[in-house]
């Protein structure tokens, strides 16, 4: 059975975030989705939209996060308290969050992109001249960069890396694929496209 088939079996064919029936796809739960059953969920268009752009967020909508935050699912709690701590303002948000537990595990997952961070605390990801940098981004090596490790390689200056994932505890490394493999690079060394 496909991945896809999996999660919407899971899922009752809806969103595992608000129920709803319409509009649905896959969401791979950032920092570092694999594309799994186990860090993938089903959302639909409004969940999915607000998830990724949170100057577009609607309070009442995440209402449905009462329900969908006892879900079985870690990706679908690890999104639940992601936006629980996005409208934190909100004050109804509080009383959720208190009542939710995650595992240490899941707590370190929902918490890798900075969510739920006080401003002066948060990890930000900045490029070689400030740009800040966010998960699935695309930068371009400024430097030739001498890869060690299981394949020894010169990453050349001019490298696109496209989709990176930040290191979610240190603000000077990225994570991205080149020449197919997954290595690690420091921010002072790309530049954001």
């Amino acid at each position: 059975m496909s991945i896809e088939k999996t999660i919407q079996e899971r899922a009752a064919s809806q969103c595992e975030i608000c129920s709803s029936k319409n509009n649905l796809s896959l969401f791979e739960v950032p920092p570092h989705p694999k594309g799994t059953v186990d860090d993938t969920i089903l959302v639909c268009d409004t969940c999915k939209t607000q998830i990724e752009n949170p100057d577009e967020v609607d309070p009442n909508h995440w209402r449905c996060l009462n329900e969908s935050m006892w879900s079985e699912v870690d990706a679908v709690k690890v999104i639940a308290w992601r936006m629980l701590n996005r409208l934190k303002s909100e004050g109804w948000t509080q009383d959720l969050l208190d009542m939710m537990y995650l595992e240490e595990d899941t707590l370190k997952w929902a918490a890798a992109t900075g969510e739920g961070d006080d401003e002066d605390e948060a990890v930000i990801h900045k490029d070689v001249n400030g740009v800040i940098l966010e998960n699935g981004d695309t930068v371009v090596l400024t430097k030739d960069l001498n890869v060690k490790g299981g394949a020894s390689f010169t990453a050349k200056r001019g490298t696109a890396v496209r989709r990176i994932s930040l290191v979610w505890d240190n603000a000077e490394q990225i994570e991205g694929k080149v020449e197919g493999q997954q290595i690690v690079i420091l921010t002072k060394f790309v530049k954001k496209m």
